[in-house]
């Protein structure tokens, strides 16, 4: 399967990577994530995007399995967007916490900085889908023969 081999889809995924696990699965909000329907294979999908950058550096990415993670967080980020009233609310339901300021920044972020996650991966898959398209040439791009990416578009807007 062809790999991808590009500094700039390299520097998205880190980005990808390090705004996760900075804003979205924090301290404070992963417990509640977990709690979300996603199933495992999703999860799984979405570790290695988000996790295991170093493991690619070298050998670059293989471009079927890049594109079935972003499918991966484009659903989480579709489930964890219909799930947000109920995290808010289980989030702030110990007002005594000491850390209660940097929950209440984390669930009152949550939405932003999901819309950067989405913008983030929106902007690797056009990458992507510009760089398959050119490598193709004559031959199917491989983006065109993933049915997980047949609604990537509204998974990642947001609109249903």
């Amino acid at each position: 399967m062809q790999r991808i081999k590009d500094a700039h889809v390299e520097r998205l995924v880190e980005q990808i990577g390090e705004h996760y696990r900075s804003n979205i699965s924090n301290r404070f909000l992963r417990p509640l994530l977990l709690q979300l329907p996603v199933d495992k294979n999703t999860l799984d999908l979405m570790e290695i995007i988000t996790e295991k950058i170093e493991s690619f550096n070298n050998q670059g990415f293989h471009l079927d399995e890049l594109y079935r993670q972003i499918a991966a967080c484009a659903r989480f980020a579709d489930i964890a967007r219909n799930g947000m009233p109920s995290l808010k609310n289980r989030l702030n339901a110990d007002p005594k916490s000491p850390d209660k300021i940097l929950r209440d920044m984390a669930a009152n972020n949550f939405a932003s900085n999901l819309k950067v996650f989405t913008d983030l991966l929106n902007e690797l898959y056009i990458t992507l889908v510009d760089l398959d398209k050119h490598n193709a040439g004559k031959n199917k791009p491989v983006f065109s023969q993933i049915p997980e990416l047949a609604n990537i578009d509204r998974l990642l807007a947001g609109s249903h």
